[in-house]
């Protein structure tokens, strides 16, 4: 493994998680551990042989080269700075620094693992507890004992999830090998089922044989560990489709989820009365999840307190069983990625919801395994091919990139079976082996303009190299556009342009002349997505710029979609957590400021509001009545420097 993060959740989330679910006494969920996921925590148990980050992070900085200081650093200030970096002194200090002596690399190394534990092993563990009161001035031996501590810890997360599943307490699914997309590994086809538009790869082959190797290897780990085969699935990505589901149900799986829009795909219709059921089709039960309420928790809580999160939770859910009879809500959400962004690493959120779930006598809690048994299910006829990111499969498919990285797939396909029966039975083992993991919805997800990464580099090398492997060990020379980068391929404009001068526009609502937003800045809601996605709502991009009066936002998008009954702009001050607030149903807003909504919506915030502060961060939330339609921008807050540089922006 060249990229720490497995060992990072693994002491941040995978054992927090349904160690938070048994602090309550009666709450029920569902968790998914993906088969690579066991099997690359089983690897702990050697971790400086199979973690290359550790394997560099254990040695002495002294003993590195540039190049692997470098990487190191780099990665030690990769930590969400307000929520991880922040609350631990020393690791703010030296975060900030660019040159580092030995023993300040040392501090940063172990401040750096100390700030990805979680609670459980903040409160439980005496290494990790000692070292955070300690806070700084730690030796080489700190590191070789803090990593025994964890790696220790790490052996307890399975057997964890084991035993709450024998209690009852929880049901765990599993995921296809090595995070595939099926449907599009069984036929390409789908892809333009899902979206009619798209650009297909050239020459797609059918990989309908690695799909059931897929399902199956998962199937023998999850039993391995957990001594009875899995009876649900999560697809990866929520990708489904006809074929898919069939596999699934040959292969003894019960239950599967996904995403509502494949149901409203399905149904020709997404009025949300026909989400609050459970499905079946060919056999299979079907979960779809509530999309608005899944993303509530996973992009917009972690803006609210515990309590005002928990407060709206119960009051968005409390809603649905009001307008519908005994409905069955699904919230899934990813298990890891979100809770970063949350104070305490989701803990306050957490404790504050399930109190409420647990008072609310009109509310219970269910596994997935409970809900399979259950007699009220609704047979769905057909089932639309898509994932949970909008219905389709463009993040896997379409853009140039991630067609080329197909593509590649296709063409070593082809070489390999020509050459097939050259080989031994153990060199065609490791040829599948790097097929597999050539095929994990991982390398898709980062090629392109849709979500961005620090470390998009690396991930293209790693997905090349299982290529050149499959050629190395057929004993034949890897062709030469395996080694050209599929990133040096042309990409789109940027997710996020700076302001290039200032500007004074007519607040009207309207694609006025072209003049008056020019030189603005812009952000792309589209692109705003780096480790999940969601609903974007109804904005698609936010044009801003300032000048001695006020801050100028425009927002672009599906407008005439939205009922502008009780509709209301909420602006957030994240220095001091200061509200504005635009009415949109009336166009009314607070003295000086100004907001119109025609063709597209535009405000002018007066600067008097922030008074002396020249750099200061602001959230947009788009409300109809209580329900957040949109969090913007989706990548935390828009950054105004009342200072701003311009000529820094300007670029030919």
């Amino acid at each position: 493994m060249s990229m720490p993060w497995v060992f990072l959740h693994a002491i941040k989330d995978y054992y927090e998680m349904p160690w938070l679910l048994t602090k309550s006494t009666s709450i029920k969920a569902t968790f998914n551990l993906t088969a690579t996921l066991m099997e690359q925590l089983e690897l702990y148990r050697d971790p400086l042989k199979y973690d290359y980050f550790l394997s560099l992070w254990e040695q002495h900085p002294s003993s590195l080269d540039f190049q692997s200081r470098q990487w190191i650093i780099k990665l030690c200030k990769s930590s969400q700075f307000e929520t991880m970096v922040r609350p631990i002194p020393q690791y703010e200090y030296l975060y900030g620094k660019n040159e580092y002596s030995d023993n300040e690399l040392i501090d940063l190394e172990i401040l750096f693992i100390l700030s990805w534990c979680g609670n459980y092993l903040r409160s439980e563990n005496a290494v990790v507890k000692r070292m955070l009161q300690q806070g700084s001035g730690f030796n080489q031996n700190d590191k070789l004992r803090l990593l025994d501590s964890l790696c220790a810890f790490i052996e307890t997360i399975i057997p964890f999830y084991a035993l709450l599943q024998q209690e009852g307490r929880i049901s765990v699914s599993t995921t296809p090998y090595y995070h595939p997309i099926l449907p599009l590994l069984i036929d390409m086809e789908n892809a333009a089922i899902a979206n009619p538009h798209t650009t297909l790869p050239k020459r797609p082959l059918s990989l309908h044989a690695d799909a059931q190797k897929h399902i199956e290897r998962s199937m023998r780990l999850y039993e391995k560990h957990f001594k009875k085969k899995p009876s649900g699935f999560w697809p990866a990505e929520g990708a489904v489709d006809t074929k898919t589901l069939s596999l699934y149900r040959e292969n003894g799986i019960k239950w599967i989820a996904t995403d509502e829009a494949i149901l409203f795909h399905s149904l020709g219709s997404d009025e949300r009365n026909n989400l609050y059921k459970t499905y079946r089709f060919n056999e299979v039960t079907i979960a779809f999840r509530d999309h608005a309420l899944s993303d509530l928790i996973g992009f917009t809580y972690r803006f609210k307190s515990a309590d005002d999160a928990a407060d709206h939770f119960l009051h968005t859910l409390k809603s649905i069983e009001n307008e519908q009879t005994d409905p069955s809500v699904f919230v899934i959400v990813d298990g890891e990625n979100a809770w970063e962004f949350y104070e305490n690493n989701g803990f306050n959120f957490f404790m504050a919801l399930y109190r409420r779930l647990e008072s609310a006598s009109w509310c219970k809690t269910a596994t997935m395994d409970e809900m399979a048994k259950g007699i009220k299910h609704t047979e769905l006829e057909t089932l639309q091919p898509g994932s949970w990111i909008h219905g389709t499969f463009d993040t896997w498919s379409g853009h140039p990139q991630k067609n080329r990285a197909w593509e590649l797939i296709y063409q070593t396909r082809r070489d390999a079976d020509n050459f097939r029966g050259t080989v031994s039975d153990e060199t065609a083992r490791k040829i599948e082996e790097h097929f597999l993991a050539s095929e994990c919805s991982d390398w898709f997800w980062w090629y392109g303009d849709d979500h961005v990464t620090d470390f998009a580099v690396e991930f293209d090398t790693l997905f090349r190299n299982h290529l050149i492997s499959i050629y190395e060990l057929l004993g034949i020379a890897p062709p030469a556009n395996l080694f050209q980068p599929i990133l040096s391929m042309s990409s789109a404009a940027p997710f996020w342009v700076k302001p290039k001068s200032p500007l004074t526009p007519l607040i009207d609502g309207k694609y006025s002349s072209f003049f008056e937003w020019l030189g603005c800045g812009s952000m792309d809601e589209r692109k705003l997505y780096s480790t999940m996605d969601r609903v974007r709502g109804p904005i698609d991009t936010l044009y801003y710029g300032h000048d001695k009066k006020a801050i100028y936002v425009a927002f672009e998008g599906n407008l005439s979609a939205i009922n502008r009954r009780g509709l209301k702009l909420l602006v957030i001050l994240e220095e001091s957590g200061e509200h504005f607030e635009f009415d949109l149903e009336t166009g009314s807003a607070a003295e000086n400021d100004i907001v119109a909504m025609d063709e597209r919506l535009e405000i002018a915030i007066a600067r008097s509001h922030f008074g002396t502060m020249r750099l200061f961060h602001l959230r947009f939330e788009l409300i109809s009545d209580t329900k957040i339609l949109q969090t913007m921008p989706g990548n935390g807050a828009l950054s105004i420097d009342l200072n701003e540089h311009y000529a820094a922006n300007w670029f030919v």
